[in-house]
Formats: C-alpha cells, structure tokens, sequence
C-alpha cells in the first residue's frame, strides 16, 4: 500500500489509495500532493519564519501549523519541539474524520513529519506494537529520521513506557538524502 514518489518527477498519487491514508511528503511537493492525493487534512511542522499557505481544497481549520524547528535540544533563536506541540498533533490526528487524507510535511519530507507521522499513528492505534508501527514507516520510506525530541514526548503525553522511543532506536537513522520522498502509510494497523 506503501507509495513511493520521485521528487525529481511530479508526484502522481494513485485516486485509488484508501481515505485512511497518512501522506509525508517535503515542502516542495505539498501543493502536488494536496491535489493528487485528494487531501483534506494538513500537518505543517516547519519553523515560524517559513510562511506556508493553506491550499484552497483545505479549509482553514482542517490545518495545523505547529512552528518549530528541526532540534533536539534548545538553541538560542530557535524553537525546540515541546509537549503543547505534541498535544496539538496527537488531537488534530485524532480528530481527522479519516474521509480523505491527512498529509505531513516539514521543510525536507525525513525528520519532523516523519516523527509526526509515527506519533500519529501511534495515536490512532492505541493497542498497536511501536516496533510494528516503526517498522512500517522504515517500509514506506528509507530515509524516514524522525525527530527524537518529538518521540520522546509523545511517548510521555500517549503514556507509551519508553516503547516509541526505542522503537524509532531500533530502525535507526534512515538513508542520506537532502529531501525525502512522498510516501503513505495507511492510518489503521492491526494491534
């Protein structure tokens, strides 16, 4: 179900792909994303310097900018990931109606929205493994780095034990790459 889109060429989304579907992609292929994929929902984790307009198909209130930059420790000037970001993330995902997509994105489609997206799905299946869910992330995209700052805290908020953050541990740091591709990931899994 994973799929897997060159940024190097427009991103085609297959019209067939469930509306319980997670989307990552970069910055750069938000806008071609939005349309192929038909999204409803949409995530953005990137620094509150970088102005992001809300496509014209996403109403308003159906995205969510959660300013931050990419750090796992404070830095003078710039914002560290903190729980009220985590909180708002973990809310929005689980108030999407799941009747069309959700999409994530940061500025290079590997860290923030990967952790994002890992967050998320760890939010919509309560019961379901975090090495099992990590794992289907490292399948969809090999460059998938997720921020560990974000996991760290959603494992508290969500009450996972310690168990996400291992989980994103065990399938390591992801292929070299200065920007991620698009890929999905179905929001369901089995516990």
């Amino acid at each position: 179900m994973d799929t897997l889109i060159s940024s190097t060429v427009r991103a085609k989304v297959p019209a067939a792909m469930s509306p319980e579907t997670i989307y990552v992609s970069p910055l750069s292929l938000v806008q071609t994303t939005v349309v192929d994929a038909r999204v409803s929902h949409l995530v953005t984790l990137i620094n509150g310097e970088t102005l992001i307009d809300t496509p014209p198909s996403i109403g308003p209130e159906r995205h969510l900018r959660l300013s931050m930059n990419d750090i796992s420790e404070p830095r003078d000037g710039l914002v560290v990931p903190c729980e009220d970001h985590v909180a708002e993330l973990i809310q929005f995902a689980r108030d999407w109606d799941q009747k069309a997509p959700l999409l994530i994105h940061c500025w290079a489609g590997i860290s923030r929205s990967t952790a994002a997206a890992f967050i998320s799905l760890c939010a919509l299946n309560p019961d379901a493994d975090e090495t099992s869910l990590a794992q289907a992330l490292r399948g969809a995209s090999p460059t998938a780095t997720p921020n560990r700052r974000l996991v760290a805290l959603a494992d508290k908020v969500l009450a996972r034990q310690g168990r996400m953050t291992a989980a994103v541990e065990q399938i390591g740091r992801g292929a070299f790459a200065e920007e991620g591709q698009v890929f999905s990931l179905p929001a369901r899994h089995a516990a």
